[in-house]
């Protein structure tokens, strides 16, 4: 298949690479990171994807993605789909899938779960938006760059998953990290604690996968001195998504809404930046009542 990757960064490159690597013909284009072995490098992003029959976006926000789709709509053959990895905001999603259909073009929105490992791997999972026709063009290749897709819906529902679950888990992180500080402060062993809430009802991906506590439960970014596996500045970007999407559908989240408060605070205040989203556990040590 004749493939343009638009998007050569950490999560953008290990996918085109791994693209290149089954054998499809991978045209690349990215402002500043480097074309990875195995893709073509193009000179700019109308280049990478004029005759394409699929164009991969993994893109930073939504004003830079509809920039994007401003540039190579217009030279996208008919019948080829756009199929966007970014994570972004819903209302972006579904005005770049309207103005591909209008143009002819078959838009998806499909973002991923797995971070940068994923991508290397290959083992990422993608939540996607769209049309039938456009999902069954795209399952090869999320066949080849991850483990996982998922057919969520219409344009928009691939970020809804993404959104409504990194809520989820930012909200769920928070409370265990929480509950470990608490129970430090009541002498219980924090092995002790593990071992109770994880075959308890207070389980979660968050306590049982990706425990906050060192020393405690498989390894975990906690293990390697809270080196990010997940970064609490994307933890953040993915909280205020969802509070916007709350606010464009008038849901009331308010666990969501106080998450993307303490991640804010956490991350432009404090010390979060650059750490895993699940540091907030050494945050709420050293915090008090007050």
């Amino acid at each position: 298949m004749k493939i343009g990757f638009i998007g050569l960064g950490n999560m953008g490159g290990p996918m085109a690479t791994n693209l290149a690597a089954a054998g499809h013909e991978v045209t690349g284009f990215d402002l500043t990171a480097p074309c990875p072995e195995g893709v073509t490098k193009a000179d700019s992003a109308e280049a990478a994807a004029k005759g394409q029959q699929v164009v991969v976006t993994m893109l930073p926000n939504g004003a830079i993605l509809r920039a994007v789709a401003d540039q190579i709509i217009p030279v996208m053959d008919q019948g080829a789909v756009f199929l966007d990895c970014s994570t972004v905001d819903v209302d972006s999603a579904r005005a770049v899938a309207t103005q591909a259909e209008a143009a002819g073009v078959l838009g998806m929105d499909a973002p991923v779960s797995g971070g940068v490992g994923g991508a290397a791997a290959g083992t990422l999972t993608f939540m996607a938006g769209g049309s039938d026709a456009a999902f069954e063009i795209a399952k090869p290749l999320f066949d080849i760059m991850g483990q996982k897709a998922v057919h969520c819906g219409a344009s928009g529902a691939g970020q809804a998953a993404k959104i409504c679950n990194n809520m989820i888990l930012g909200v769920t992180m928070i409370a265990t990290c929480e509950a470990f500080a608490l129970a430090d402060k009541l002498g219980l062993d924090r092995a002790k604690m593990f071992d109770v809430v994880s075959t308890s009802s207070g389980y979660s991906w968050s306590m049982n996968a990706y425990c906050p506590a060192p020393g405690v439960g498989p390894q975990s970014p906690a293990d390697n001195g809270y080196k990010p596996g997940f970064a609490a500045e994307l933890m953040l970007k993915d909280l205020r998504l969802s509070q916007q999407a709350a606010e464009s559908a008038d849901a009331d989240t308010p666990m969501g809404q106080l998450a993307a408060a303490l991640y804010t605070t956490f991350v432009e205040t404090e010390d979060g930046k650059g750490r895993d989203f699940s540091a907030m556990l050494p945050r709420f040590e050293k915090r008090g009542r007050g």
